[in-house]
């Protein structure tokens, strides 16, 4: 895969379970960015964004169905968690990412999960 598909949820599993019990590198970004005060002035901006957060997952679980997903990734001490996704790919690098947007294609979440750090 080297393009962003709509997630099937057999193989996202897979691909999920690749980096189980590894140390790996996660992005977890959500935002409405600046679109919501652009179109509505009473509108709150929201978002977070994590970058080459270093984990080990024990388990990884997706669920969801049509265009909406959820994934979760079990720490030792919590969890990682991100809703919304609806297309992943595995890139060149062997990176798992996923992503959601809105009707107008603009990011609204992304997951990523790779045993290198995410490069700037």
């Amino acid at each position: 895969m080297n393009v962003m598909e709509d997630i099937q949820i057999d193989q996202a599993q897979l691909q999920l379970d690749r980096f189980v019990s590894k140390e790996v590198y996660v992005h977890l970004e959500t935002t409405n960015g600046a679109y919501a005060s652009h179109f509505d002035d009473k509108a709150y901006n929201v978002g977070a964004f994590i970058r080459n957060a270093k984990v080990s997952y024990t388990h990884a679980k997706i669920v969801g169905s049509g265009n909406a997903y959820r994934v979760g990734l079990k720490l030792d001490i919590g969890w990682i968690y991100a809703e919304g996704l609806s297309q992943y790919e595995l890139n060149e690098e062997g990176q798992l990412l996923m992503a959601g947007h809105d009707r107008e294609g603009r990011l609204m979440v992304a997951l990523q999960i790779s045993e290198t750090p995410f490069k700037y």
